[in-house]
This record gives structure tokens, sequence and C-alpha cells, in this order.
């Protein structure tokens, strides 16, 4: 496997790891993934990657700013996706601690996001990584698709300081 910085050419590959995770219900409140030019905008340069193996993207990893104000220039928001079909194979630890040193080295010192608390194999993921746990945000969002439409969402803020 490899790990590579994320080209637009990667999008098609990209977008179907992310539909895989929008089908599960447990990955986004998003019912579909963005457009490319929307994901362009929103996520940094220097922190997008993708997990490469046998030619075929197979997990993807991209953060993007938390807000405008200069104060929290080093703040961003990430999120990783991995294929299905090769979960439990590394993909997305090795994805994650590609991020975490990227991140690291470019001086952001917050790397933060929130996981829906079904989705228990991604916080056993950033538990193992140095993530912690801040807090649950309960009944943060309404589900707008799938077999939870209408419900309310909790999910759990979790966060990785530089050191």
């Amino acid at each position: 496997m490899i790990i590579r910085v994320l080209d637009p050419s990667d999008w098609t590959d990209v977008e179907a790891v992310y539909r895989a995770g929008i089908a599960s219900g447990h990955a986004t409140f998003e019912a579909e993934p963005p457009t490319w030019e929307s994901f362009d905008l929103g996520k940094l340069l220097d922190l997008r990657f993708v997990a490469v193996e046998h030619g075929a993207v197979v997990g993807w990893a991209a953060a993007g700013a938390t807000s405008t104000r200069a104060v929290y220039r080093g703040v961003v928001e990430h999120s990783v996706y991995v294929d299905p079909d090769v979960r439990h194979r590394g993909v997305g630890g090795a994805l994650l601690d590609h991020l975490c040193a990227a991140a690291d080295a470019a001086g952001y010192w917050t790397i933060q996001s929130s996981i829906f608390p079904e989705n228990e194999a991604s916080l056993r993921l950033h538990d193992r990584h140095g993530f912690r746990r801040v807090g649950t945000r309960e009944r943060i969002a309404v589900m707008t698709y799938g077999p939870l439409e209408g419900r309310w969402r909790d999910t759990v803020l979790i966060e990785r300081r530089s050191r």
C-alpha cells in the first residue's frame, strides 16, 4: 500500500469510497458526496491523501480549516474513509498516521472531528492514534437520509493536539 497526495484525477475513486461511507449511515450527516469543486475548495492542499493498493484508491484522508479566523489557523477538521472491502487491514491507520505527521510538519496544532458513537471502529482507530474523546454532543443534528432519517443523532467530538 502506498499513501500519496490526493490528485484531482483520483476524484472518481475517492467519491466512490465516500459513497460507501455514506451508505453505512454512520459516517456523515451528508446524504451525497460533494462535487470535486466543493471538496477542493474545502480541503487544505497539504492535508489530503489517498491510500493506493494495486493501483486502486482504497481510502482517503483530508482536512480543512475549522474557521477563517486567524486565531484558529492551526485547527483543522479531518475525515478518514476506507473502502469497505479493505477494512481491518491497516488502511485507516496508515492514512491517519500520514495525515497527523503532515499536520504536525505544517504547524497545525489541533486535528479534530465528530464521529457517530455507533461508528465504534472509527472511535477505536482514533483512540489508538492519539486522539482523545472531548465529549458527546447530544442530538446535534437530524439525519436526512437512510434508515435513521428524521432522527436526532449524537456525535463524539475528538481531537489530537500536536506535541
